[in-house]
């Protein structure tokens, strides 16, 4: 299993709920896609069973701050983030993905606030919406069975 968030604007309950989720759905991995904001923030990230593979978002401004906390967490990138993870080739952007030009299986992205869990074909494409829930007024995540490509939309 795979947890997947994004636009968490530092909301530190909204954190920790889904830092509760993924831990019980026991992930291997989870992704963050991006607008973590603060270094304070993503501190609240090492609770988690797992590593994280994140790219800075539009709000992210201490990027210094945010690398030192992954170093022992996991990976921040800039986006666009390319990597294989459960035999499923992932890209992952803060921003919707226009014109991808490698192979992949699974995009990711945030920064619409809006969820979606979508298949174009053999792609299949998520935006696990606001995990702050600041803008919308609704905090999600997304749980990912990456070998079956499955992927459901969970409000915290």
């Amino acid at each position: 299993m795979i947890g997947i968030m994004s636009d968490s604007h530092d909301n530190l309950v909204a954190i920790n709920k889904a830092i509760d989720i993924f831990n019980r759905a026991d992930c291997s991995l989870v992704i963050h896609a991006g607008d973590i904001i603060a270094p304070f923030a993503a501190q609240e990230l090492r609770k988690l069973k797992c590593p994280v593979k994140a790219v800075f978002g539009n709000c992210d401004g201490e990027k210094d701050g945010l690398i030192k906390v992954f170093k022992d967490l996991g990976e921040i990138k800039p986006a666009p983030f390319s990597f294989i993870e459960d035999n499923r080739r992932f890209i992952v952007s803060h921003y919707p993905l226009e014109d991808v030009q490698e192979e992949v299986d699974i995009i990711v992205f945030g920064h619409t606030h809006r969820s979606q869990v979508s298949q174009q074909g053999e792609l299949l494409v998520i935006n696990p919406g606001e995990t702050g829930g600041w803008v919308k007024g609704v905090s999600t995540v997304v749980l990912l069975e990456a070998e079956k490509m499955s992927a459901d939309i969970i409000i915290l």
